[in-house]
This record gives C-alpha cells, sequence and structure tokens, in this order.
C-alpha cells in the first residue's frame, strides 16, 4: 500500500535515460552523458549507476528529466527488497504528477475562477496561461500563512475520516496521512498560486471540495503500486528461475533434479556465474510515458521484463521477418493458464494478477499484459502497461 519509505541508498546496476530536458540539464551542469545500449538494442544518452537514493530518482521523474529506467542481472532473488522499493518510487511518482495536473484542471474549471476570469481577460487562468515562474515565486513570497492554512484546510477532515474509519488498523492509518502530506508536498507553486490567489473568496471551500475528491481518489491509487510491485517481482523470480534450470541442465548433465540443484547455495554460485560470463540475463525496464510536451502520455507506465542473451535481437527479427507461428501473443493471465500443472509459481503469480486487475479497475486505471514468447530460442518478453 505504501510507497517505500527507504531513506538509504538502493545497490543496483540501474541505467537512467534521460528525457531531451534532463540531457540539457546534465549537459548544463557539465555532467558527461553516454550512449547506452538497452534490452532492445536501441541505444539512448543517459548515465549508470551501481547505487542510488531512491528520493533522486523520484525527484528527477517528477521534473520530467526520465524517459527510462532499466536494469540487468542474472538473479533477481538477492535484490527483491530493492526492485519492489524501485517500482514502488516509480509508480508514485507518476501518481504525484497525474494528481498535480488534475489539480489544476479541476480548480481552473471551479466558480472562483470563472469569475476571475470573465472580470479579468487579460489575466485568464486556464489550461493556455503563460503564467512564468518568476510571477508565481513572487505572488508566493510572503503566502506562507495561508498557505499553512491552506494546507491545514485540506488536511484536517481527511485526517479526521481516516482516524474514525474502524475499519483501518493503526498502521493504515499512519500510512494513508503520510500519504495525504506526500501528495500535497509534492504539489506544484503553480497550484498553490491558485488556491492562495483565492483563498477566503467567495467559493473558496468549492477549491477545498475538488482537492478532497482528488486526494481521496490518488490515495486509493496508491494501493496500486504494492501489487504492480508484488507482481513485477514474481514475473522476474520466475524467468530467473526458468533460466537457472536451463544452465543446470547444461553444467551438470545427467541430473534430473534441476531444482534440487538451484536451491543449493554453492551449486547456485556456480550457476549465476556461468550466467554472468555468458550475459545470460534477465533485463526490466520502466518507460514513463513522456514528458511535459507528451499530451495525455504523462501517466502512462510500461514495465517490460525480457529474458535476453546476447543473440536476442538476431532471433528476434529473424522469427519476425519470417512471420512464423514461433512468436506467440497473449495476455499474461493466458499465459500462466497455460503453463503445465504443477509448476512453480502460476497459484502465486494468479493469485498477484488477480488482485492487481481487480484494484486497478476499481481506481479507475488502465492495466493491459502481453506476452511474447519465441519458441525456437525460448526467449520472452512480458509488458506490463498502466495508464493512471
Amino acid at each position: 500500500m505504501s510507497e517505500s519509505t527507504n531513506k538509504g541508498l538502493l545497490s543496483l546496476p540501474l541505467k537512467v535515460i534521460l528525457t531531451e530536458s534532463g540531457a540539457s540539464h546534465f549537459i548544463q551542469n557539465k555532467k558527461k552523458l553516454f550512449r547506452i545500449k538497452l534490452a532492445d538494442n536501441i541505444e539512448e544518452y543517459g548515465i549508470s549507476l551501481d547505487s542510488f537514493a531512491p528520493q533522486t530518482i523520484q525527484q528527477m521523474i517528477l521534473v520530467d528529466y526520465i524517459s527510462k529506467l532499466e536494469i540487468a542481472l542474472p538473479e533477481f532473488s538477492s535484490s527483491k527488497q530493492g526492485i519492489m522499493d524501485l517500482t514502488k518510487i516509480v509508480v508514485f511518482s507518476l501518481l504525484y504528477k497525474q494528481f498535480d495536473k488534475d489539480v489544476y484542471a479541476t480548480l481552473i474549471e471551479s466558480d472562483c475562477v470563472r469569475r476571475h476570469n470573465r472580470a479579468n481577460p487579460s489575466q485568464i487562468i486556464d489550461e493556455q496561461s503563460k503564467i512564468t515562474d518568476r510571477q508565481v515565486l513572487f505572488h508566493l513570497s510572503n503566502k506562507e500563512e495561508i498557505i499553512a492554512q491552506s494546507r491545514k484546510a485540506i488536511l484536517d477532515p481527511l485526517w479526521l475520516s481516516i482516524k474514525d474509519n474502524p475499519e483501518l488498523s493503526p498502521e493504515d492509518r499512519n500510512v494513508f496521512m503520510l500519504m495525504l502530506e506526500k501528495f500535497l508536498n509534492r504539489m506544484s507553486r503553480l497550484n498553490w498560486y491558485v488556491i492562495t490567489k483565492f483563498y477566503g473568496q467567495n467559493g473558496f471551500d468549492e477549491m477545498l471540495g475538488r482537492i478532497h475528491s482528488l486526494l481521496r481518489e490518488y490515495m486509493e491509487k496508491g494501493e496500486v503500486a504494492e501489487y504492480i510491485s508484488l507482481m513485477i517481482m514474481e514475473l522476474a523470480l520466475n524467468c530467473e528461475n526458468v533460466n537457472m534450470r536451463q544452465e543446470a541442465k547444461k553444467l551438470y548433465k545427467g541430473i534430473p533434479d534441476t531444482d534440487m540443484l538451484i536451491y543449493d547455495p554453492e551449486v547456485r554460485k556456480k550457476i549465476i556465474a556461468e550466467m554472468i560470463k555468458k550475459h545470460e540475463m534477465v533485463f526490466l525496464s520502466w518507460r514513463l510515458g513522456g514528458g511535459s510536451s507528451s499530451i495525455g502520455k504523462q501517466g502512462r507506465l510500461q514495465i517490460t521484463l525480457y529474458n535476453k542473451d546476447d543473440e536476442f535481437q538476431e532471433v528476434k527479427e529473424s522469427i519476425e521477418a519470417k512471420k512464423s507461428a514461433d512468436l506467440r501473443k497473449r495476455s499474461l493471465i493466458d499465459f500462466y493458464k497455460e503453463l503445465p500443472e504443477g509448476s512453480e509459481g502460476v497459484d502465486l503469480g494468479l493469485y498477484y494478477l488477480s488482485y492487481l486487475d481487480e484494484a486497478c479497475k476499481k481506481v479507475n486505471v488502465k492495466f493491459e499484459s502481453l506476452v511474447n514468447q519465441y519458441a525456437a530460442s525460448n526467449l520472452m518478453v512480458i509488458t506490463l502497461s498502466f495508464n493512471f
């Protein structure tokens, strides 16, 4: 349910692909960029990190500096919590951005703003308004007390409803209260500009009501983050196990019980070392919908999991060129249903998938899944798409 609260560094081999504005910012600050090859063999400008602060990645997403993230590992078990934390950071960052956009959209539809626009045609506040950062900062420079009072007026009724909800545990109450604060803390100066401009005027309560409704909506959407992180981790572990069993068969020919091998700590180390040597990795990428100029795409997230080796692109292109029946496309639910009975992870995967699908429908988040399988090479690409 909650966003990761880990304040330390995450140790993951992360490739960060930058947007145009992100690349410009790095270049202006004399930071060297590199052309980075991703799992799909496309090269883009970005940076590579071995460890990073989650809040740094979140801040870069919030200011539209990141277009993609990718990690490549032979096994995910030892990095489970870090990968789940990173997934939740990405999801919450998109929710914060979408919330901020929706707040502005609803505020400019309020009676306060409509009356102002009719009375001041040269100072209209709408989607096309060119209100500069300088104007906003000047207006907010002496509004600290009004901002504090506005925050209190927004939060108090919601906190009270959470506190009085008998269905919530003390831990859940704390989580929801903290979540409310985080959404407000990440609201843009432009929204505070509008709020403080009309503070105390006739109809200001309508503005508060609109913000209350959105906060309730996005608190519920926040629960999806937990299900997404669990689903991604389950899929990654399944891909890991498939690869390890294949490698175990090559290394220990004649031993039928590959499960016994991959769960033996010493044997497992040898298998992982061999997979690293052969560059047999599982790739996990997060593609963010787009920057501020990508109309209608800011709330999109595509998470892709690749079983990939050095021959991946060649095999993929060969299969697609021949339009072979070797390429199978189906939904994730069909993929799970078609796995052999007794396969490890099937029940758990279906369990997570059903909860994720139900949670997305409940809060109006569009969710789609697709599995592309290249049978000749036993390669697989799983894609989960969300629109918040």
